[in-house]
């Protein structure tokens, strides 16, 4: 493993955030190459998780943009400030002076409402981390305007100009498969696939996030969160289901998981009825097979 690469798997664990060679990896290309990083996988393994500790372990701004359908470059840009430029024209109406500079003045950054693609490009310091959340829930549209701006990392204001970034920002991207990216956006980025932990790798995570867990809960917990995501469940728990569940547990002093403790918080990593129901019916009566090794 290179040396810059272990210091980010390194930094990352720092901050509490249970990594492999390949997530270290691909943020390190994607840093030294100056590419955004698109990383996909179930929803709740992590991806946002990612991007918030890079923050963190780099000592700079995390800016988050929230895709969902009906996204526009406006919200996602910028807007003008109206009630402020409408109270400056009232002001100026008792002012002489030039009706173009007067204008002029109102169409200045001043009166620019900064969203998150433009406070990440104008950052004056250093670069920050850009956060494109769930771009899949965003639009067509929207994502073939994400590629000009991703391409030059510069955006044109028609009263101002154009505005190229002064210190490029970092950009991981995150996509849960609800529809198909464009090859064009693919292409654009590096790629990291994070699917659902192994017993060993979420067991590490579960004792890393939750102070206070025994071990023999924690195990027996993962194991039966291992066991669940074979139930064919409309909505399969993830890593944070995980930790809410263990959080739950030692929050009631449980020593160790039965029927009756399962039965009683087993909404804490289901989130749908139907999937409550199958699992009481499928599972909690053979809770014993599932938390023994090898289920």
């Amino acid at each position: 493993m290179r040396e810059e690469v272990r210091q980010i798997r390194e930094l990352l664990e720092q901050q509490a955030y249970v990594t492999d060679a390949a997530v270290a990896t691909s943020l390190y290309l994607a840093m030294a190459l100056g590419k955004p990083l698109l990383i996909e996988g179930p929803a709740g393994v992590g991806k946002t998780e990612i991007a918030k500790v890079l923050a963190f372990a780099l000592d700079t701004q995390l800016i988050r943009l929230q895709c969902y359908e009906g996204l526009d470059a406006t919200t996602a840009l910028y807007e003008w400030n109206y009630p402020r430029q409408m109270l400056q024209i009232k002001l100026q109406e008792s002012t002489p002076g030039d009706a173009a500079e007067k204008e002029a003045s109102i169409f200045s950054e001043a009166f620019l409402l900064k969203r998150p693609l433009l406070q990440a490009i104008t950052d004056p310091n250093r670069s920050p981390v850009l956060l494109i959340d769930e771009v899949d829930r965003s639009d067509e549209e929207f994502e073939a305007f994400l590629l000009e701006v991703l391409s030059e990392f510069q955006v044109t204001i028609p009263e101002i100009g154009s505005i190229a970034a002064a210190h490029r920002p970092h950009v991981v991207l995150t996509s849960n498969r609800s529809r198909e990216l464009s090859d064009a956006l693919r292409r654009r980025c590096l790629y990291l696939w994070i699917d659902y932990p192994s017993f060993d790798k979420e067991l590490q995570i579960v004792r890393t996030k939750v102070p206070g867990i025994s071990e023999p809960l924690s195990s027996e917990l993962t194991r039966v969160i291992q066991a669940s995501r074979s139930l064919s469940l409309s909505k399969v728990p993830g890593v944070a289901e995980t930790l809410d569940w263990a959080a739950s547990l030692v929050a009631l002093n449980a020593a160790h998981l039965d029927r009756e403790v399962v039965s009683e918080t087993m909404g804490c990593f289901l989130k749908d009825e139907a999937d409550l129901r199958k699992f009481e019916t499928e599972a909690v009566a053979r809770l014993d097979e599932m938390m023994s090794p090898g289920s």
